[in-house]
């Protein structure tokens, strides 16, 4: 009898993608508290600007992306920064069940999301806080408030540099100041910093 030779073919092992249902959250953390409305994050924006009247502050927003297998996520973070004498920041996620390589629609998505969250810093919103430093603006209390923009001007570093004109444009548009890469570093840090590890949530089972 004829012996059978073996199989050496490596045997492929298909492995099934992970799908992500969309997660657009509406609440911020940070590493003391977890599912803070929008209402509660002014107010310790409030807290913390009245705990030193007499500084300059800066109010940040800024979003940043990085996809993985399955989805992209994007985190964005209000900063309320007192220049050389501390900051207090939260952030909230959203996921996207795809994975994003355009760079022109990742930078566009990062900037609604920055200007869904800075919307609601309205002139009534900024007057409060302005009001706050107001007894102390002869000594230097200034609150400047801006959208940071993950993207830079460069074009022989930066692929975004084509799209920048634009975003700034969006952002100037509603009467908030943008800023770019290098100055931009809520969006490229401080987001930067929780999008590198992936979605834990629950994956979406998919027939076919």
């Amino acid at each position: 009898m004829e012996r059978k030779k073996p199989n050496l073919l490596p045997r492929v092992i298909l492995m099934k993608k992970k799908h992500y249902a969309l997660l657009h959250e509406t609440v911020f953390r940070n590493r003391t508290d977890k599912d803070m409305t929008l209402d509660e994050v002014f107010l310790r924006i409030v807290g913390f600007m009245k705990s030193d009247a007499r500084s300059s502050y800066q109010l940040v927003i800024g979003t940043d992306a990085q996809v993985h297998a399955g989805h992209t996520k994007f985190i964005t973070s209000i900063v309320i920064f007192r220049p050389g004498r501390g900051a207090w920041f939260c952030y909230r996620q959203v996921i996207l069940p795809r994975e994003i390589y355009s760079i022109q629609e990742k930078l566009t998505l990062e900037t609604t999301f920055s200007q869904e969250i800075a919307a609601f810093f309205d002139a009534a919103k900024l007057s409060e806080l302005e009001d706050i430093l107001l007894p102390h603006v002869y000594q230097g209390a200034e609150l400047s408030m801006y959208i940071d923009i993950d993207a830079g001007t460069d074009e022989r570093r930066n692929q975004t540099a084509a799209f920048v004109s634009e975003m700034v444009g969006r952002v100037e548009a509603m009467g908030v100041s943008a800023r770019v890469k290098p100055e931009a570093i809520v969006a490229s840090s401080v987001s930067n910093r929780f999008t590198k590890t992936p979605h834990r949530g629950t994956c979406v089972n998919q027939s076919g």
